[in-house]
């Protein structure tokens, strides 16, 4: 496999010519969402709460998470840096490629569904670091705009611990601009979008450990600083439909989920040995 950055270059990213307007989902016989959580990703750009694992199963997961990243630090990583994680762990893979969850993109993305991308996103306690206002799109190399996150909870994620947030119904607004974040932002990431709050109702996405929620990839999300003494860790998945181009080989990322790629475009990658 070529190998290729977790961060972009904003200047290839913008180099790249993508189609990022918001499509809404055109499916009135969903076989596992209900015709009701489909018109709320349509109109609102996100569903939650979803149950998907039972209290043993997530506390497995997060027992196996707690390993993963003492084994991470370990080597020098941290808490945020386990990305793209279904190409060098098995677990996570099986998470990714979990028949629930790809039901769920099923219905919103049709019979040909790609998985591309695994990120830890884990709030230690008092980390002090928010995730500014944001658009998954912004970072990704792809178009047309048919592309979502399930945000996994591995921890109970409240207002408390530092949720995610969403700007409802912000995804009709198109890409937007944004600026670079500041060291005093204190910002995971590096972009901030600012006065997001212009664009809708902010909603918080409170998931107890085990639930998913989606949102579409130009959906303002973000998340304050974990200020209390509780952990807050999520583990993002992200899919989009076969039809969707990558540019900057991305495509080497992708594990085929549902369906087909007729095109080829997509890699099909195996479950990995790793743990």
């Amino acid at each position: 496999m070529t190998k290729f950055s977790a961060v972009l270059n904003e200047a290839d990213l913008a180099a790249l010519e993508r189609d990022l307007k918001f499509y809404p989902v055109e499916n009135t016989n969903p076989k596992t969402l209900s015709r009701e959580q489909v018109e709320q990703y349509n109109r609102l750009g996100y569903i939650a709460p979803l149950d998907v694992y039972s209290s043993s199963d997530i506390e497995g997961i997060r027992s196996y998470f707690d390993d993963l990243l003492v084994r991470v630090i370990a080597e020098g990583g941290n808490s945020y840096s386990i990305s793209s994680a279904h190409l060098k762990y098995g677990p996570v893979y099986d998470i990714l490629t979990e028949p629930r969850i790809v039901d769920f993109m099923g219905d919103l993305f049709g019979d040909d569904v790609i998985a591309w991308g695994s990120h830890f996103f884990c709030k230690m306690p008092g980390d002090g670091k928010s995730v500014a206002w944001h658009q998954d799109a912004s970072y990704w190399p792809l178009s047309p705009s048919k592309a979502a996150t399930v945000w996994l909870a591995i921890d109970d994620a409240d207002m408390e611990n530092a949720c995610m947030k969403f700007v409802a119904g912000s995804h009709h607004f198109g890409h937007m601009t944004y600026r670079k974040s500041e060291s005093d932002d204190h910002n995971v990431l590096n972009q901030s979008i600012d006065n997001a709050e212009q664009y809708g109702e902010v909603v918080y996405d409170e998931l107890k450990a085990g639930q998913v929620s989606i949102h579409s990839d130009l959906l303002l999300h973000g998340s304050e600083a974990n200020n209390s003494k509780r952990r807050r860790c999520g583990l993002t998945l992200r899919y989009c439909a076969a039809s969707v181009r990558a540019g900057l080989q991305w495509n080497e990322k992708g594990v085929q989920v549902r369906g087909k790629d007729a095109t080829g475009h997509w890699y099909n990658n195996p479950r990995p040995s790793g743990f």
